[in-house]
């Protein structure tokens, strides 16, 4: 997020970063990270996978629903903010 200032002013949405340390501040990146090590366990090399494999990996956790998101996913709620 080295352009997080040129970001905000762009697109009128605040970046918060949390603080070192801290990962109670990081509830949903905590929660993120581990339905991702479920696909890809702490370690994995990532060079031995294709972009195809790692974007369907992305698709699945994209359309896999939230309860923090009121059980809707991430691409609806980001589908939604884009309208």
């Amino acid at each position: 997020m080295a352009e997080h200032a040129r970001f905000t002013i762009a697109t009128d949405v605040d970046v918060y970063f949390c603080d070192p340390q801290s990962p109670w501040q990081r509830g949903s990146n905590e929660n993120t990270n581990g339905l991702l090590r479920q696909y890809l366990p702490k370690g994995t090399d990532l060079s031995r996978f294709t972009q195809a494999e790692l974007d369907a990996i992305a698709a699945k956790l994209n359309t896999r629903p939230r309860e923090t998101l009121g059980f809707k996913t991430p691409a609806d709620i980001l589908s939604t903010a884009l309208r």
